[in-house]
């Protein structure tokens, strides 16, 4: 089978990649009125089927909603936004195979804590910026770039195909 870039197995690679061993995102969602609300949040797990599992509170009234998720690595000069829908999950099993105890501080009462749920991210769109990792070469290539007028070498730029694995539920 062909792995090209935009097949959902190379892509998901190339997402994993991307994201490294950084485990902290910022999600943004709708707030209040017209506003978006942002907050960080761990990646628990990048499952096979491309989804992203986060831990959440129970919300009572918990619909699919957009959401964006960003990633940074300032050290590798890597950057990935992930819009998306999330759905809140009540799947006691997965919730017990994620656990931590790193999120025992949001919920005293570990796994089986009444408000924890699970928030599942499907990626609807992936983009990236990909810099050199060394200042200097960073420094070099903004200094060639503004001499030229326009972008040089400051990195890759690109936008992932699917890392779904099957299509998206509606």
């Amino acid at each position: 089978m062909s792995q090209d870039k935009d097949h959902p197995l190379a892509a998901q690679r190339q997402l994993a990649d991307l994201i490294g061993k950084d485990r902290f995102a910022m999600l943004t969602e709708p707030g209040t009125g017209e506003l978006l609300e942002s907050r960080p949040m761990t990646l628990l797990e990048f499952d096979a089927q491309g989804l992203l599992w986060f831990f959440c509170r129970r919300q009572a009234d918990a619909r699919p909603h957009p959401v964006n998720l960003a990633f940074s690595d300032e050290v590798h000069s890597t950057f990935v936004s992930i819009a998306g829908r999330a759905e809140q999950v009540d799947d006691r099993e997965r919730i017990h195979a994620l656990w931590t105890a790193a999120a025992r501080p949001w919920f005293p009462d570990g796994p089986d804590s009444p408000d924890l749920a699970l928030l599942k991210i499907v990626p609807l769109k992936v983009e990236y910026w990909d810099a050199p990792d060394s200042r200097v070469v960073r420094g070099l290539a903004l200094a060639a770039s503004i001499l030229s007028g326009s972008p040089v070498g400051l990195g890759e730029h690109g936008v992932l195909g699917s890392v779904r694995s099957e299509p998206a539920p509606r």
